[in-house]
């Protein structure tokens, strides 16, 4: 496993760009030359003994990140969990799964298929958290996943990497509102996800959020290539707790409609 947190984030970073070209395109539009912070990276995975949540999050355990909140998607049959670091810099982790039990049968052979092609040691191997996929699929499989879960149909296509980075709001030196954020973006020719508004949160709840709908890319299916939906980049405004203190949490009504910025058929 990485020996250090800004090691590990530094290789999600670059894997991420692979299929996030715009990622860097936004980085240097709202941080000019200043270090953009990251608020959080998020992951997804399939609910199974070989590859849950708890798999993902054992890399960031031994890097000295504790639980923090959990959450549920009853819509999406998603559980979730985020993790934060004694350092307050280093970037919050948010790792979800798909609850395989509440699938079709049909959804569950398909993964299960997927799932048998893993190496058992995968998990355990420094490079997993972005690792990409680990199996072959079909263009109909992967059809038939997509149709009932887009998470799945996403995961199948993408395997293990960083879903989408967060800038930092509360860190920008030119920004003081997510409006603002999302302005520029705009004006710079960016798509955002609409999915429950521009920005899901409020200052009510503490976190207020916005994502660009996420680029695209080419995944090879064993019977040719398509173009899907990669990741995208996700901006987060938080606000003081009454102790003073920024809040650390996450809101599930927000992140429920942020998991739509891979969604195609919001094209």
């Amino acid at each position: 496993m990485h020996t250090s947190v800004n090691e590990l984030f530094e290789a999600l970073w670059q894997h991420y760009l692979t299929v996030t070209p715009s990622a860097l395109k936004i980085h240097d539009l709202l941080g000019g030359d200043e270090a953009i912070i990251n608020d959080h990276v998020a992951f997804r995975t399939f609910k199974h003994p070989k590859v849950g949540l708890e798999k993902l999050a054992a890399h960031f355990l031994a890097l000295g990140y504790e639980q923090k909140g959990e959450y549920h998607f009853e819509a999406k049959k998603l559980y979730a969990r985020h993790y934060e670091h004694a350092d307050p810099m280093a970037p919050k982790v948010f790792i979800s799964e798909l609850l395989l039990e509440q699938c079709s049968p049909e959804l569950q052979h398909i993964v299960d298929g997927l799932i048998k092609q893993v190496d058992e040691d995968l998990p355990q191997q420094t490079g997993f958290l972005y690792s990409g996929a680990p199996w072959h699929i079909s263009h109909a499989d992967y059809k038939t996943l997509a149709d009932e879960s887009e998470y799945a149909g996403w995961l199948a296509a993408y395997g293990f990497r960083a879903n989408h980075f967060t800038v930092s709001v509360n860190h920008l030196k030119d920004y003081d509102s997510l409006e603002a954020v999302n302005s520029t973006l705009k004006q710079a020719g960016f798509r955002l996800n609409d999915a429950g508004g521009e920005i899901k949160g409020s200052p009510e709840v503490l976190l207020e959020q916005s994502s660009t709908m996420a680029d695209t890319a080419l995944v090879t299916f064993t019977d040719g290539e398509g173009a899907l939906p990669s990741c995208f980049y996700e901006f987060a405004l938080r606000y003081p707790r009454p102790d003073g203190e920024l809040y650390t949490g996450f809101v599930a009504a927000s992140a429920d409609k942020i998991f739509e910025s891979t969604d195609a058929s919001r094209g």
